[in-house]
Parts: C-alpha cells; structure tokens; sequence
C-alpha cells in the first residue's frame, strides 16, 4: 500500500498513502466553506493523513489479534495510543469549517493483512505499516510542514514530525530483530 504520509491517528497517519491514489478512493477529506477557502495541498495533506493514521489505528488493532509476538504487540500498542493522539491533534489543528475524516482506513492494506496470522502477520505489519508507512509518513509531513498554506496544519505537521520519525525508528529496530526486510512483503 502506498501513503504519501499525513496526519495522525483515528484518522490520520501511518500506512504507506499515495496521496493521489488514496486521495481518490476516499471522500472529500477537507471540506471548506466560501469564507474558507483551504489550498488543494492542504486538502490533499488532510485526507492522506487521516487516512494513514485510521489505517494505523485499525492495523494495529489487527496486530493485537493476528500476531503471536509480544514485540510486534507492544509496537501496535504504542501505534494505537499515539495514533490516536495525532488524530485528535490534527482535527485541532483543521480550519473553522474543514473536515478530517475518520474511520476512513486504506481497506486494501488492511484486507492484504486479515488472513494472516502468525510470523506472516508480523512480516506484512512490520514491514508496510511499520517501516514503509511511517517513511512515506515522514515524507508528506516534511512537505507539509515546509510548504503548506494553512499556518495551523503547516504546524500540527511540524509538531507531528517527531513523534513519526520516532516510530519510523522502532520499526527499523523491530524489524532489524525480527529479520524483516522492508518492502517484501
């Protein structure tokens, strides 16, 4: 799956989003009024990362479930609570008359991990949600936070930054202990 990184959990962040793919295949992320007006980029920057912090949240609730490994498990958990944090961040952050969806996961990520269990559970989850989400996250929250129009989300992306790039961390480390290459699963 591909995420061209956004905003946080219950809605926004983690996931691996093309932002124009996913941008397409979900509904109007950012909704605005004529008094105002909201930039394409910061539309787009909405919906990518409401849509990889929903598909976090939900693919970390799989983990709990689908996954043997008290690693894999303790990182879905810090996904879930975090993610969850950056969801609520980012609808603080959205203008007067913008909507952040919710509840608005990537399905096709998520279908590709339900009929796994075990050590292939592990492998998919570390290496699409974990690894590769969080860098394709990195990358459209850098953009974002260097060239967004909207003042409070070029923030709430800045702000984001660190907490995704901690994550991008634990997931190279579990996946460097669990033997998982990015990107082959």
């Amino acid at each position: 799956m591909k995420f061209t990184y956004v905003i946080v959990c219950t809605g926004l962040y983690v996931a691996t989003l093309a932002a124009p793919t996913l941008a397409s295949a979900q509904t109007e992320a950012a909704s605005t009024t004529g008094a105002n007006p909201l930039a394409q980029q910061d539309k787009d920057f909405v919906q990518t990362a409401s849509m990889a912090g929903s598909t976090e949240i939900d693919a970390a609730k799989l983990a709990m479930h689908n996954s043997q490994d008290k690693d894999v498990k303790s990182f879905a958990h810090h996904m879930l609570v975090d993610h969850t944090k950056l969801a609520l961040q980012m609808k603080m952050a959205a203008p007067h008359g913008v909507t952040v969806p919710k509840d608005n996961s990537d399905t096709s990520t998520l279908d590709s991990l339900k009929g796994l269990k075990g050590k292939a559970f592990d492998q998919a989850y570390i290496s699409k949600l974990g690894v590769e989400g969080h860098k394709e996250a990195i990358a459209a929250f850098e953009k974002e936070s260097s060239n967004g129009q909207n003042a409070k989300l070029k923030k709430a992306a800045h702000d984001a930054l660190p907490t995704i790039e901690k994550h991008y961390q634990m997931a190279q480390d579990l996946a460097s202990k669990k033997g998982v290459t990015a990107g082959t699963q």
